[in-house]
């Protein structure tokens, strides 16, 4: 796959990126995963702090470290700022300064590496001192430790926010969409990331297996359209509806460890969806649903 610039100031990457956050600790095996990805032309991968209980990242390091494949050959993404029971007493966000050095330090340590390409706040913590937070972020970068900053979860104003106290740029948001998630067209998060210059990054692409599997009314009538539209372009209904993503701009956040879901979404990017058949789509998805088309 061709690679394809992040934002107008981020860097190259895989227009499919892979991510570690339905992992746990036992789950799967790491290096059959990464190699498939960079068989299939996905050299980007992201992490956080927390993913596979606080494993992936380790495990990602030691797969590194073996040197099947170069450091400067792939995309590196971490994150932290979620923190999760049972690790914490309560579930919760920070964001603070103190708490964003360390974990950019631990995943360093982890990954085997000197630095992310992409370093991402994992939603906003209300409690933070965003001055101290940017001022944080500004320095890793300064330091060579991550090249660029990103955003997760990150609501239009929460983005709009941060920025304000920044004098880098922000490179990324990663968003909640799929064609059983379309929310982010309508409360401006897609409109505003494209007005920053960036590339939505649609997380759940294939809301969780709900749109190939999922029993709800609501999946049901939009895989009876996928299906129809499957058949016009002699492609899995996975396929199709990550070639909708493409098609408005996204690069699909892959989550499964499934090697046949990967390749339907690899595939995705080999389809042109028509203008009509992208609208169809969105009609399906939005079928009994008080919001326009």
């Amino acid at each position: 796959m061709n690679k394809v610039y992040l934002s107008d100031a981020g860097p190259k990457v895989s227009p499919a990126i892979y991510g570690f956050w339905r992992w746990t600790s036992d789950q799967g095996n790491m290096e059959q995963i990464v190699n498939l990805c960079l068989e299939l032309g996905i050299n980007t991968f992201d992490h956080a702090d927390r993913y596979g209980d606080y494993t992936c990242e380790k495990r990602f390091g030691e797969v590194l470290a073996k040197q099947s494949f170069k450091r400067q050959d792939i995309v590196l993404f971490s994150k932290c700022g979620v923190n999760p029971t049972p690790q914490f007493r309560v579930n919760h966000v920070n964001t603070s300064a103190e708490h964003i050095t360390k974990s950019v330090e631990n995943s360093l340590r982890n990954l085997h590496t000197d630095y992310l390409d992409v370093f991402l706040l994992d939603q906003l913590d209300p409690l933070s001192d965003l001055e101290a937070t940017a001022h944080a972020l500004e320095k890793l970068k300064s330091a060579g430790k991550v090249k660029n900053i990103g955003v997760s979860d990150f609501s239009v104003h929460q983005h709009q926010l941060l920025v304000s106290y920044l004098n880098i740029p922000v490179v990324s948001n990663h968003i909640d969409l799929n064609l059983l998630n379309t929310s982010a067209l309508d409360n401006g998060a897609i409109d505003y990331i494209k007005q920053k210059y960036m590339r939505p990054l649609a997380t759940s692409p294939l809301a969780g297996g709900r749109i190939e599997h999922g029993t709800d009314e609501r999946a049901l009538k939009l895989r009876k359209k996928l299906n129809e539209i499957a058949t016009k372009y002699h492609a899995n209904i996975e396929s199709i509806a990550v070639a909708w993503l493409v098609k408005l701009g996204a690069l699909p956040l892959i989550g499964t460890l499934e090697e046949n879901r990967i390749r339907n979404i690899v595939n995705s990017f080999q389809i042109n969806l028509d203008h009509e058949d992208w609208y169809d789509l969105l009609q399906a998805s939005r079928a009994n649903l008080d919001v326009g088309l």
